[in-house]
């Protein structure tokens, strides 16, 4: 099973998988490494994505939480993944919210961020968790969820926990 460290160091590095290409006229090798993949869609409008979250929300009785970050953001492809891959984590999310990840590479959803008091003033990410009505019901600056140089599965899942609808 791999570290937290380990994950932090492969997600930081962009997914080093390199390849090789020989330039024919110098017979010399030059190394490429692909992009990683966007998680954040830099073209979605967020009005639209919370909208349609709200609707979703309110059909299965949970909660929306949104992430606001950029795809060159490293900490938010590290929250990303450990929302992917731990199990609690993915469990709570997947019981008790939709989740939206808003855009705010330059300026992309200024105005959302505007209506949520300016989150990203804590930095990136940050996450903002509606109620099924649309309704803010908290801000969480993830920084408060790391831990050295990851994010803390446990302070996640307990924040998650917090803020999930009792039923």
């Amino acid at each position: 099973m791999k570290t937290p460290h380990i994950i932090a160091l492969w997600l930081l590095a962009g997914w080093c998988v390199v390849s090789a290409q020989t330039n024919p006229d110098t017979n010399t090798a030059t190394l490429t490494r692909p992009e990683p993949p966007n998680i954040y869609d830099e073209s979605a409008e967020g009005s639209k994505q919370i909208d349609d979250a709200v609707v979703l929300a309110r059909k299965e009785h949970k909660r929306v939480l949104l992430q606001f970050g950029a795809n060159w953001c490293g900490w938010c492809r590290m929250l990303h993944h450990l929302f992917e891959t731990d199990k609690s984590v993915a469990e709570e999310l997947g019981s008790g919210y939709v989740v939206v990840m808003i855009d705010v590479n330059k300026g992309h959803n200024k105005d959302i961020d505007k209506r949520y008091g300016y989150p990203t003033r804590f930095g990136l990410p940050v996450i903002v968790v509606l109620g099924a009505d649309g309704r803010q019901l908290t801000t969480q600056d993830t920084g408060e969820l790391e831990e050295g140089d990851h994010h803390n599965p446990g302070k996640v899942t307990a924040f998650l926990k917090k803020w999930t609808p009792k039923e």
